[in-house]
């Protein structure tokens, strides 16, 4: 069996995150200050500039990074594995009388964001330890 690889559009990822947000092409339009038809082009992009693209995750609500790492596939298996645990222990309850108002985008999002945070912590980390070691040798 073949498994292709789907190219980085990162224009459909956009489209796709917009509309998981209940968003619409206009509403986009207007928090990036463009038109309609400039996010519709924008969402046929295979890529953008990087501060175009932080722009977009901003109006989005969502970093950069969940824009570029976004996946249709990841996001279902994080709905899966929140549904089969949500209800794996539910004895004959419905499906409404537990979920409430949920939208996994913004568990991936936050997700992203603590790995971004902690990327950051570990690179400050590393950061003062060389600061440490140069101010030591020059005690020398």
């Amino acid at each position: 069996m073949e498994t292709v690889t789907q190219p980085n559009h990162i224009g459909r990822k956009i489209a796709r995150i917009r509309e998981l947000r209940g968003m619409k092409q206009e509403t986009l339009a207007e928090k990036l200050g463009i038109s309609q038809q400039s996010v519709s082009h924008l969402e046929q992009s295979e890529s953008l500039e990087v501060e175009k693209l932080d722009n977009v995750a901003k109006a989005l609500g969502v970093t950069r990074h969940a824009i570029e790492n976004f996946s249709d596939e990841k996001a279902i298996n994080f709905f899966n594995s929140v549904y089969d645990n949500d209800f794996s222990h539910s004895q004959g309850a419905t499906f409404g009388n537990n979920l409430g108002t949920f939208n996994p985008i913004d568990k991936i999002v936050e997700l992203y964001e603590e790995k971004e945070k902690l990327y950051e912590r570990l690179l400050q980390a590393e950061k003062d330890k060389l600061l440490h070691i140069e101010e030591l040798l020059k005690k020398k």
